[in-house]
């Protein structure tokens, strides 16, 4: 009997590695049809790569290690940056059409805290649909990928100190438990932002992989810095729309109500400051009352054509950012912290790797540099599958992908009450700005939610991670990247680290920090 590698995830990061492993069989569990609930297919910046004229490789390590606010593993980026150009080109030939120049060179734009154009992109903001299609393609076209689509994964089955195998339920998590044997699991099922109440994520992004990876035994690594986008169109969609960062590249500006670029006095570079700096600028205009707007109005000339993405949102809002001021509100974007892995992703489990948002590699530090994401994908999806590879495999059975359930009707459950109340939890005391009594609170009511939950292993699943960030947020007594705490407003460089921690040793703790 064939104990294939199961990779849990349908995204970016999870097609990836399973076409890289070819030709070795592969089971991919897939609670959504691939692709379609992934964060990556609304990436609409592109891929960070130093491919451009006068950029170099050292010069995108310097820009990802000054925006991760001291914690960025030097090591783990200066790899990641080195292999951008062989993973974009492994993309080309997927069939992903990057933009080129007029003499058929890759087009590069340029994004905030970038000190070079290096992002490649498709047709200006449509990056992330044009490579999850094209991986959507070659995975229909593979004879060593077994899909199966609506498995929603609840647990890790761990033999003699091993990962050995997935306990899912088919029919969009609605059908019969099923015990899933693997030689080898790969967890790539993405990020967090579904736990909070304003996410640019899809419904599926609720850190349940990360929770049922520690719940399992797995180390976590850096839990407590969540980003959050600065610009996410404020029109009351769940989720929210995304302006993308390379508006402001284009030389958009960001106004309160009263037409002021609140920007400038707060950083030098402005609306082009790093992520977390913007997001608390616009945060702060949002809270007072002024409002904060993107004003594209000079700095796109064919604003349909440029930026089709943004202009269809827009569009759907009634909004002509031609003409019109466009309405922006932080929200949840991207996971920093998550699975702690080794430069090749091996977990601290064995049989357990992990690629993709989920993971904690290191290469982000406390505040991911804008579109090293995908990029950061696609490298340790390729390294997970070279070190899994090796000489010698048995490749897949003769007919492996007949095997395959398609299930283009299958959806993610809607938010029960419970869930509902999650999300408010998170984004009242662990979002943009936090402060010790606001989190205590917030970790009280997520194990209270769990003490409730007696029959619901993927719920539980979700609050082990919010837990997991409530703990690490309350450890750290600093403010730094995305962890901004009100009550520790400066860096403490004892707190210059990175964190590691274990569900079991999160549990050790939580009641000494509800009796503080």
């Amino acid at each position: 009997m064939t104990r294939p590698i199961v990779i849990i995830g349908g995204g970016l990061a999870g097609l990836f590695c399973a076409l890289k492993l070819s030709p070795l069989p592969v089971t991919i569990l897939a609670a959504a049809p691939i692709g379609r609930g992934a964060s990556s297919a609304w990436a609409q910046a592109g891929i960070a790569a130093a491919v451009g004229p006068g950029d170099t490789v050292d010069a995108h390590v310097a820009d990802t290690i000054a925006a991760g606010d001291g914690i960025v593993d030097e090591a783990i980026i200066a790899a990641m940056a080195a292999e951008a150009s062989d993973r974009v080109h492994d993309l080309l030939e997927f069939g992903v059409p990057f933009d080129r120049d007029l003499e058929g060179h890759l087009a590069v734009s340029r994004e905030a805290a970038h000190s070079h154009s290096r992002i490649v992109r498709v047709k200006g903001d449509m990056a992330g649909r044009a490579i999850m299609a094209a991986l959507v393609d070659a995975v229909a076209k593979a004879g060593h990928i077994r899909v199966l689509e609506g498995y929603v994964a609840e647990e890790l089955m761990v033999e003699a100190g091993r990962v050995a195998g997935v306990i899912a339920r088919g029919e969009a998590g609605q059908g019969s438990s099923q015990t899933i044997d693997a030689s080898d699991v790969i967890m790539a099922t993405g990020g967090v932002g579904h736990l909070y109440e304003v996410t640019t994520n899809p419904t599926e992004a609720r850190g349940g992989g990360i929770g049922m990876a520690a719940r399992a035994g797995a180390r976590m690594a850096d839990m407590e810095f969540v980003q959050f986008h600065p610009t996410a169109i404020d029109v009351g969609k769940d989720p929210a729309p995304l302006a993308t960062e390379a508006l402001r590249g284009h030389g958009a500006t960001l106004l309160n109500r009263a037409g002021e670029r609140f920007m400038v006095p707060l950083h030098p570079d402005a609306e082009l400051a790093p992520r977390d700096e913007v997001a608390r600028g616009i945060f702060a205009e949002v809270q007072a009352g002024r409002g904060a707007f993107l004003d594209c109005r000079t700095a796109v000339d064919d604003f349909a054509a440029e930026f089709p993405t943004v202009y269809g949102y827009c569009a759907e809002a009634g909004i002509d950012p031609s003409v019109d001021l466009i309405p922006v509100t932080p929200a949840a974007h991207y996971f920093m912290g998550g699975i702690w892995t080794d430069a090749d992703g091996r977990t601290s489990l064995p049989g357990l790797w992990s690629c993709g948002e989920c993971t904690s590699t290191g290469a982000h530090g406390a505040n991911r540099l804008a579109s090293n994401s995908l990029l950061e994908a696609v490298v340790f999806a390729a390294r997970v599958a070279v070190a899994l590879g090796g000489e010698g495999a048995e490749p897949a059975p003769a007919g492996w992908a007949d095997g395959s359930v398609h299930d283009p009707d299958a959806v993610t459950e809607s938010d029960h009450p419970a869930m509902t109340r999650l999300r408010a939890i998170m984004s009242a005391h662990l979002g943009v700005l936090r402060d010790g009594p606001g989190m205590r609170r917030a970790l009280g009511a997520i194990m209270a939610l769990e003490a409730a939950n007696t029959d619901d292993p993927r719920f539980a699943n979700v609050l082990t991670t919010a837990k997991l960030i409530a703990i690490a947020a309350l450890n750290r007594t600093e403010s730094r990247g995305g962890h901004f705490r009100t009550d520790f407003p400066e860096q403490d460089p004892t707190w210059r680290r990175r964190t590691l921690l274990t569900l079991d040793q999160a549990e050790a703790v939580a009641e000494d920090f509800l009796k503080t």
